[in-house]
């Protein structure tokens, strides 16, 4: 990924560079997006749906996202489940094998935010997002697959805003309404007319 990165900021410095890297953010995105294979660690009760997120009802090979044991062949961890304080640094071990661009699913109440044996346990860590820049977070106790395919596609949306150029990000398009966004049927401006 060096080469992709040195060629960003080259094409940045270069005049004109600006669209020919847009077209080449647009391809390099599109690869990333469609090519997200998931390292599941699988850790409690989370891990069943997440291995049953593999079986072929739910499909998750149209989404390019195909499970693998391999941390130097992965894009995304799916964290699912509890995580304890000795757990954490092997868990942190195999995302620091993960090659760049990396990013991480929270699945579960227990990885979001230690979930109910937070409270009744010293040794349960409050949330990967303690130890992992976590991207996409999951909730339910336990989620289902169809959860965390809705993930997939959230984690592809954030990255087709991705860069290869250091620095730089593009507008997310969205169908869903934005914080503060008006209403269906609301003004867009205050006083004006809702036609």
């Amino acid at each position: 990924m060096a080469f992709v990165d040195d060629l960003g900021a080259a094409l940045d410095k270069t005049p004109g560079g600006g669209i020919i890297l847009t077209s080449l953010d647009a391809v390099m995105d599109w690869s990333r997006g469609k090519s997200l294979w998931m390292m599941p660690m699988g850790t409690a009760c989370c891990a069943m749906e997440l291995i049953a997120a593999s079986f072929s009802r739910f499909d998750f090979d149209r989404h390019g996202s195909i499970p693998r044991p391999d941390p130097r062949h992965c894009d995304v961890m799916v964290v699912a489940g509890t995580i304890t304080r000795k757990m954490a640094p092997a868990v942190q071990r195999l995302y620091d094998q993960m090659p760049d661009p990396k990013w991480v699913i929270a699945m579960g109440n227990c990885a979001v935010s230690g979930g109910i044996f937070y409270y009744d346990t010293y040794s349960v860590v409050r949330g990967v997002d303690e130890f992992l820049p976590v991207d996409v977070y999951i909730a339910g106790c336990p989620p289902r697959p169809e959860s965390l395919q809705d993930a997939i596609l959230r984690l592809r949306e954030q990255v087709s805003t991705d860069s290869i150029a250091p620095g730089k990000s593009r507008a997310l398009k969205s169908d869903l309404p934005a914080p503060g966004s008006p209403r269906k049927g609301e003004p867009s401006t205050p006083g004006g007319d809702a036609g």
